[in-house]
């Protein structure tokens, strides 16, 4: 992507678009209530919902976790600094905006390589005065050179909060996607944060879901056991209550979606502390 030349910037993710086939990033905002998808994510949605309605609840939830871990993380932490992997497409109440509410000198950069992710983003991703928001144009499996993209808005040596949700079902290899995390934390200090929050493979229902996403054309996304999502945590000190359902992760601090936070989902999440 041209940095230079914003108008040529532009029209290279324009034609990066593949609107034959759904995409993770469309398809979830599809399922959370946006507008930026095309008929392709949303008939992929629609079929998926007849196979499993409990879906909608997985992506409508897994959002509010977000707000959560995020005032969490800014409130009682102190954290000022948020590094989001595999962003998705701006909704309501994206980290930046959730950050900067708490604290006004919050500095986020986000990441992702999904060219509909990044048309949206120069628009969208806005910052208050006193802090600083960005994007990278960046792949997962390069971990070095996003933190060495990073480090241009984010001060390295104080602590961040690596986010990392509902992506690495993206990586087919367990040990990969543990690797993959390692590295990013091994580039972050002491008092640092991890947050993860995937689906999973808690029931028949969630197990076909992903069956049928996978068979749609799209990047496949695979649904790991609960033990497997505790094991992204390993070395890390799990804040309470642990790994849990995305729903059950301190509810009581999202009294205005009180009860949205109630139904039991196929996924599981986590926010632990670097020693």
């Amino acid at each position: 992507m041209s940095d230079h030349d914003p108008q040529l910037a532009a029209a290279e993710i324009r034609a990066r678009i593949d609107t034959s086939k759904p995409h993770s990033a469309r398809f979830w905002n599809y399922f959370v209530g946006g507008k930026d998808n095309y008929q392709v994510d949303r008939d992929t949605g629609d079929h998926i919902k007849q196979i499993f309605p409990g879906l909608v609840d997985v992506a409508r939830t897994s959002r509010l976790f977000l707000g959560r871990a995020v005032r969490h993380l800014a409130h009682e932490q102190g954290i000022r600094q948020f590094l989001d992997i595999g962003t998705g497409l701006p909704t309501a109440d994206n980290t930046h905006e959730v950050a900067q509410r708490a604290a006004p000198d919050s500095r986020i950069v986000y990441v992702d390589n999904d060219p509909m992710v990044l048309a949206h983003a120069r628009a969208l991703l806005t910052s208050t005065p006193e802090g600083d928001t960005a994007y990278l144009d960046a792949d997962l499996y390069e971990p070095e050179k996003i933190l060495e993209a990073a480090r241009s808005t984010l001060d390295l040596d104080r602590p961040v909060a690596l986010m990392i949700l509902n992506t690495l079902g993206h990586v087919a290899d367990y040990d990969q996607a543990r690797d993959l995390i390692n590295r990013l934390m091994a580039g972050l200090p002491s008092g640092s944060h991890l947050v993860v929050s995937d689906s999973t493979a808690t029931s028949e229902g969630m197990i076909a879901a992903s069956n049928a996403y996978n068979q749609s054309g799209a990047v496949p996304y695979y649904v790991r056991s609960v033990a497997e999502i505790g094991g992204f945590f390993d070395g890390l000190d799990l804040a309470a209550p642990g790994v849990v359902q995305v729903t059950a992760w301190r509810p009581e601090e999202d009294a205005e979606h009180a009860e949205d936070t109630a139904p039991a989902v196929d996924a599981y999440c986590g926010v632990a502390r670097k020693p």
